[in-house]
């Protein structure tokens, strides 16, 4: 029986095949763990990461709400870099839930994906 982790992992293999960050275009990437959540902004081609944002240090609120601060603070700071554009990799998790939360609040606050 495959478990959640390797679902999770296999799918997000696939994905890291097709989608890579470039300096035009980079990565936005979602890490979910169970009490917080991490987004980086990655150009792939030099291997580092353009921006940062998480939800340690915020303060206590649902974890879904949560998510949309850091949406919107990685949207800040990207824009403050000079990024406008990304492609969005959720990291093999399910497009839902947390994760549709950041993304929405990213687009809402004006990274284009």
């Amino acid at each position: 029986m495959i478990t959640k982790l390797e679902r999770r992992l296999k799918i997000k293999h696939r994905v890291r095949n097709k989608i890579s960050g470039t300096a035009e275009r980079p990565r936005m990437s979602v890490f979910r763990s169970n009490k917080q959540i991490y987004v980086q902004i990655i150009n792939d081609d030099e291997a580092k990461t353009l921006a940062a944002a998480s939800s340690l240090g915020l303060e206590k609120c649902n974890k879904s709400e949560q998510a949309t601060k850091v949406g919107e603070l990685i949207a800040t700071q990207a824009k403050a870099a000079g990024i406008e554009t990304v492609v969005f990799d959720r990291n093999g998790y399910l497009y839902h839930g947390r994760v549709k939360a950041v993304a929405e609040a990213a687009r809402n606050a004006g990274l284009k994906f």
